[in-house]
């Protein structure tokens, strides 16, 4: 496989949301920013090498062996997001574009090497799962912080936009994985939630806690 052959499969992975549902190629176009034209013309050759479904006019879904690579590669990128940050002191905002060219790697002997030397990490500095070798990782039961009712607390355990800025932002006001999160308040005028960590209270946006993924503690 290609670089861009791989980041195709990728993509059709994250827009099927892991469940192998049907993409449509206009889809596909917005997601790695090119024309449909030239989405179809690599969907074609995806399927002539048996790593997609294709029919025209209603879409695109991986094959058993895309899934497989899908998982490859999202594993060795959540991995070397983890070694950044962990042994290279990258902050969580810059990991991802350094992690996107790490992941085309082919030493199955280095990834190997690179989980044992991490520990065998569950989730990456965002919180989302890591694959196991054989491409199985556990769902973590987790909600969106405004779907919390007021009152309730948990963990923050990930979150739904990896972007650098909204990453900067929790930076600014120390909001980080593995803080526990008591929802104090909501303003019912804009959806505005007033939240406490340890001893500060932060006002965040509507668009701030849909962003937000918290483990809710029972």
């Amino acid at each position: 496989m290609t670089l861009s052959e791989e980041d195709y499969i990728k993509a059709i992975y994250h827009l099927g949301k892991g469940e192998n549902t049907t993409v449509s190629t206009n889809a596909m176009a917005e997601k790695v920013a090119a024309k449909p034209s030239s989405v179809t013309d690599m969907v074609k050759k995806l399927s002539e090498k048996g790593v997609v479904n294709y029919k025209p006019y209603r879409g695109v879904n991986l094959t058993e062996y895309g899934q497989k690579i899908a998982l490859s590669l999202i594993r060795k990128h959540r991995l070397w997001e983890v070694f950044l940050v962990e042994k290279l002191d990258f902050s969580w905002d810059e990991v991802h574009v350094v992690a996107e060219q790490l992941e085309h790697i082919k030493s199955d002997k280095l990834v190997d090497q690179l989980e044992r030397h991490l520990g065998f990490p569950q989730v990456d500095p965002h919180g989302d799962p890591i694959p196991s070798k054989e491409g199985v990782f556990k769902k973590a039961i987790k909600k969106l912080l405004c779907d919390v009712p007021v009152g309730a607390s948990g963990t923050c355990v990930g979150v739904k936009d990896s972007s650098p800025p909204f990453l900067k932002f929790l930076d600014k006001h120390k909001i980080a994985l593995g803080d526990t999160i008591y929802v104090r308040d909501k303003e019912e005028f804009d959806g505005s939630y007033i939240i406490q960590i340890k001893t500060h209270t932060i006002h965040i946006s509507y668009l701030i806690a849909s962003n937000l993924y918290l483990k809710i503690a029972e």
